[in-house]
């Protein structure tokens, strides 16, 4: 049974940091896609950021490139999402999702495992 447990949100000023911690147990996880998602209040789930845990290789959303960072470290099955330059648009409920599928995937429907969530406020 996979499980992912997310953890590392709260409430930080606008300009500030956060390290977003998504712990992944169950399987192995190489050949996985892992991803970041973000859901606002009345708004739609929407991609945040994604990494292949064999690769490496990541892709953003364009309103998180060059503030928001995605890493995995393989010893602690953990994938990480640094977010600097906080905006109060940032503010949501942030996911870790994975599935077993290849490429990058950025739509939710796409990903079959997910954690239950973390709250990020960014106050102005």
């Amino acid at each position: 049974q996979v499980q992912l447990v997310e953890s590392g949100g709260g409430l930080v000023q606008a300009g500030g940091s956060l390290r977003l911690s998504c712990a992944a147990s169950g399987r192995t996880f190489s050949g996985y896609a892992m991803g970041w998602f973000r859901q606002a209040p009345g708004k739609e789930r929407e991609f945040v950021a994604t990494i292949r845990w064999n690769s490496g290789s990541t892709f953003y959303a364009d309103s998180v490139k060059g503030r928001f960072t995605i890493s995995r470290d393989n010893a602690k099955n953990t994938v990480y999402l640094q977010m600097n330059s906080l905006k109060p648009e940032d503010t949501a409920v942030y996911y870790c999702a994975a599935d077993p599928g290849m490429g990058l995937r950025t739509s939710p429907q796409r990903y079959a495992y997910w954690g239950q969530g973390t709250q990020v406020t960014v106050s102005s």
